[in-house]
């Protein structure tokens, strides 16, 4: 007899893995009108994919390590996501002091004309030479800081990318099952039957799928070989990244690229308004993925860094708040060092016993997710002998990303004129989380008791509800640390959690 939740019909796509690539695919896959299903042990974004430095950028470092192609898709593809999601992604200045005795100013100016003239640039400023000393761009910095570069990069919400990706799946009929684990999958003349067992009822549910897409990230050996008992012939570099987030540091809303003498580079970045946020490192990890955490050293030598450049001294005290990550790099075995292994992608097709195909991602970035999902697809649809769409998902906005013209700032001078008796900050911040859908949120409501319950930190009743009805929020780190970055704004997290317990999930 079938178990409880049974797929019978099979799926053409089952997607194991919620993150960023695992949601591209799905989304792309369904847009294309695959059949799909994703299952992702924890929540959506759960690990890395809310771990990052929050940056769709082209990687300046990585022309150092000659990784063109690289760059040269990660920046095609800044632009064009900024145009599908003006809500949660922004163009970000960023400022790159000159240090005598590390890299040399020709060599700052050659990898910035090629960051300004490789991916096809359009709306983004180009990068300029800048006097730092006596200017607001230097003001933070510590004497003897006199010139620098000026370049363009764009910041991103990272989980919600996530979110919205897996959103606009499920609105093209993919079915998304957020903490379900894959247990078991089998090759039955040319079905992948798999097992899944739900994190909190503990039911197993087996899903029929005609292929696989196994974008589990740090997990990706470990479904292969545990869970479809098949050998890789990829190597998997396990490195960890660490952010931490102190009180603001200067008032300007630009970035900072900070060298440090070791060659790597450390993000100094605004958040969330009163904080900033400073990364990453890369230190080689072994152990639990879903257990990292930053080090005191990381910390320490995150805040050393900031200090050699800043005039107010940085200290462990002053951390708010830190967060780990580990990425899961394709390694071609070359002795690389963790900061100098490749952040490209690699995808690898394989089949079960009986001709199930099975395509594994290895690597990748949030910048390039988009692309590496339409090579997942070009590789799936031939193995299944579909015919091949076209590609779509570099045009079509993603769910909210439909602001007339782009321009955020106009859509929410429209959206606070629009509903006058709710506080502006409020609108402001449903805006650039929510987008065009932010109307769904707020609905009729004339004043902010319209809303629900106040949980404090600026999070209303209303907004709970939609994030459990239509994004999968199940608990409140889901909501305060994934969905809405409320973690530090001081919300009644008792409250909440008893309100989460009493409120019924609508998508599955």
């Amino acid at each position: 007899m079938p178990q409880r939740g049974d797929t019978l019909n099979p799926v053409d796509l089952l997607v194991i893995g919620g993150g960023i690539n695992g949601a591209g695919i799905a989304r792309d896959a369904a847009g294309r009108g695959l059949s799909v299903c994703l299952v992702e042990q924890d929540d959506l974004a759960g690990h890395t994919s809310s771990a990052s430095t929050k940056l769709i950028h082209g990687g300046l470092r990585y022309l150092e390590q000659y990784e063109l192609r690289l760059v040269r898709e990660a920046l095609g593809e800044r632009e064009r996501l900024l145009a599908i999601a003006p809500h949660i992604i922004k163009p970000m200045r960023f400022i790159l002091p000159y240090v005598e005795g590390l890299r040399p100013r020709w060599l700052l100016r050659l990898g910035l004309f090629v960051y300004d003239h490789a991916g096809g640039r359009e709306k983004l400023a180009a990068s300029s030479a800048v006097q730092l000393a006596g200017t607001p761009l230097g003001a933070p910095l510590r004497e003897g800081m006199q010139t620098g570069f000026e370049y363009s990069d764009c910041w991103v919400d990272d989980s919600r990318l996530v979110v919205l990706n897996a959103l606009d799946a499920a609105e093209r009929g993919a079915q998304v099952l957020t903490h379900t684990r894959l247990a078991s999958a089998r090759d039955q003349e040319g079905l992948w039957i798999a097992h899944c067992v739900d994190a909190q009822t503990g039911s197993t549910r087996r899903i029929k799928a005609r292929a696989l897409v196994n974008a589990a990230g740090a997990w990706v050996s470990s479904v292969l070989q545990q869970g479809l008992k098949i050998a890789s012939t990829q190597q998997l570099r396990l490195v960890k990244g660490s952010h931490i987030i102190v009180p603001r540091c200067y008032a300007e809303e630009h970035a900072y690229l900070l060298q440090s003498p070791d060659k790597r580079v450390v993000f100094v970045i605004p958040y969330e308004g009163r904080y900033t946020l400073i990364g990453t490192t890369d230190v080689a990890f072994e152990g639990d993925p879903s257990q990292v955490q930053s080090t005191a050293a990381e910390e320490q030598y995150l805040c050393d860094c900031v200090n050699r450049y800043f005039r107010v001294p940085l200290t462990r005290a002053d951390i708010v708040w830190r967060y780990a990550g580990v990425r899961a790099l394709h390694d071609v075995g070359e002795g690389h060092s963790a900061q100098t292994v490749s952040r490209d992608y690699r995808l690898e097709l394989q089949h079960g016993v009986h001709g199930a195909p099975v395509l594994s991602v290895f690597g990748g970035k949030i910048t390039t997710y988009r692309r590496l999902a339409e090579a997942a697809l070009e590789q799936l649809l031939s193995a299944l002998g579909h015919a091949d769409p076209l590609p779509w998902t570099h045009s079509a906005p993603l769910p909210g990303g439909d602001v007339p013209g782009g321009d955020l700032q106009r859509f929410t001078q429209h959206t606070v004129a629009r509903w006058p008796q709710l506080p502006p900050d409020l609108l402001a911040r449903y805006a650039r989380l929510y987008g065009t859908r932010l109307a769904r949120l707020v609905n009729s409501a004339q004043q902010l008791a319209d809303l629900g319950e106040d949980f404090g930190g600026g999070l209303m009743r209303a907004e709970v509800d939609y994030l459990v009805r239509e994004e999968w929020a199940r608990t409140a780190e889901d909501i305060l640390w994934r969905r809405t970055k409320l973690g530090l704004a001081g919300v009644d997290v008792a409250r909440l959690q008893v309100a989460l317990a009493q409120t019924p999930t609508s998508r599955g």
